[in-house]
């Protein structure tokens, strides 16, 4: 074992034994469901800004997005302000209902809010299809984030596929399962910082090495890729404005995502949503036009490489001093593994809470969960390990899947509509169910209209277009009573 290995070990040893203790720590705090999956309304301003920030993209924004943009060029920096739109969106225009209301009806999931205004037979089967939705999509994302883990061992330490996902889904077990809500909001925040620093460190680093923004602006002009350099990406209006939608589009993803829905539920009064507010747009700001630098340097510096996905190791190995360079790739290590923790949390909360579970089990729920959070967390490993696709293609289709579903329902209830009960089914199976053929048609070959739809760059009919009919649906099927 190398210096710069055994210092890397050392790191990550340490820095999971303090999310093992923050487990530890946390577990004394879970009285109840609602304090296993909603740390019983009392997060601040700082874990609940910082642990939404790193919850929404730990692993796919340090690698999966800086891949993106090591391999699109500066069209892709196109897909920041939609994402920085849907945090401002999030925090300031639906986070007060979200919030007022969960600490008024007592709800404990995102299901609970989107399904309150319903009642007997329809509330039971939307239920149903939304905890449904909710594990399909999320076990696609946990396995990623698994997979991401056991790349980074397996490049580091030399160790086996299966042996490097054990360990990093092992560890985001331990802690989550101890602690619940309070230990994910709390390691996440610790997480949050982590790549804020990172995100810091490393590009300016890149920026240096390839001779400052002059020095960048020069070497993108002289790639010899083809639209690299343009922010038009070599594409005609048609499929740049196409793109440019697509790419945007990442930004809708929030609305319809459990485990960020539960930060604003949880956040402890309107002041400490605010509060969060400005936290996690300056960690947004920081951390995408961070690895923006990174990719867009790495490139010129690097050249070609077979997985861009590998940029963030690559350079961090490259431009740093070992020991500097084993700290922050242990830092990366840690993050990719614990920004699952969230996801999982609110996969066990849409079978435990949502599918009645727990209420055959009164006084047992936060062992129930702990259960079904277990079980959720094999069938990721299984998952990860037979899954052949990129961290940024299976944490996107996750994300537009479910945004697609439950986006336009929360939108519609915080602007005051009140659908009816099928109405909000259909919605719900229609923005899913088009999402997932847009999906699969644009992964397949062929030659017909949708495919070439479906195959638009930035994948705005996949991204996008199920808001429409899911809209109009919710629209025309409001409720009488």
């Amino acid at each position: 074992m190398t210096g710069q290995t055994a210092l890397i070990l050392t790191s990550l040893v340490v820095y999971k034994l303090v999310l093992v203790g923050v487990g530890v720590w946390a577990s004394r705090l879970n009285r109840s469901e609602s304090d296993f999956f909603l740390a019983g309304q009392g997060l601040g301003p700082l874990v609940a800004g910082l642990s939404y920030a790193a919850s929404t993209s730990s692993a796919w924004v340090l690698l999966g997005f800086s891949g993106f943009v090591f391999t699109t060029g500066l069209s892709a920096l196109w897909m920041i302000p939609g994402i920085w739109m849907g945090y401002a969106v999030m925090w300031l225009g639906l986070g007060r209902r979200l919030r007022e209301e969960t600490a008024q009806e007592g709800h404990v999931t995102l299901t609970d809010f989107m399904t309150a205004r319903t009642a007997g037979t329809g509330r039971l089967v939307l239920r149903l299809v939304s905890a449904l939705l909710i594990l399909f999509c999320f076990v696609f994302y946990i396995a990623a984030q698994f997979g991401a883990a056991g790349i980074a061992f397996q490049s580091e330490f030399g160790l086996g596929r299966t042996e490097s996902v054990l360990i990093g889904a092992g560890v985001v077990l331990v802690y989550g399962l101890l602690g619940g809500f309070w230990a994910v909001s709390v390691t996440d925040t610790l997480q949050g910082l982590v790549m804020a620093l990172i995100a810091i460190l490393l590009p300016v680093a890149a920026l240096l090495a390839v001779g400052g923004p002059a020095g960048l602006a020069a070497g993108l002009s002289t790639l010899p890729v083809e639209g690299f350099a343009d922010p038009l990406g070599g594409m005609g209006l048609f499929a740049f404005l196409g793109f440019v939608v697509g790419v945007s589009g990442v930004g809708l993803g929030p609305f319809g995502q459990p485990h960020l829905m539960s930060r604003l539920m949880a956040v402890r009064d309107d002041k400490s949503r605010r509060q969060g507010f400005a936290i996690a747009m300056v960690w947004a700001v920081v951390i995408y036009l961070g690895m923006a630098v990174l990719a867009l340097s790495g490139r010129v510096l690097v050249g070609e490489l077979a997985n861009g996905e590998t940029i963030f190791y690559r350079l961090a190995a490259d431009l740093l001093p070992a020991a500097l360079a084993g700290i922050v790739i242990a830092a990366v290590l840690s993050a990719v593994m614990s920004t699952v923790d969230s996801i999982l949390l609110s996969a066990a909360a849409a079978v435990s809470h949502d599918m009645g579970i727990n209420s055959r089990f009164a006084g047992h729920e936060v062992l129930v969960s702990r259960i079904v959070m277990f079980v959720i967390a094999v069938l990721a490993i299984v998952m990860s390990l037979t899954l052949d696709s990129t961290i940024f293609n299976q944490v996107l289709f996750a994300w537009s899947a479910l945004g697609a579903a439950f986006g336009p329902i929360v939108i519609m209830r915080v602007i005051g509509r009140e659908p009816s009960a099928p109405a909000l089914l259909a919605a719900m199976l229609t923005g899913f169910a088009l999402t997932v053929v847009f999906y699969a048609l644009g992964q397949s070959g062929g030659e017909s209209v949708l495919h070439d739809l479906a195959a638009l760059p930035g994948d705005p009919f996949e991204r996008v277009f199920p808001w429409g009919p899911a809209l109009l649906i919710l629209y025309l099927g409001q409720s009488r009573a």
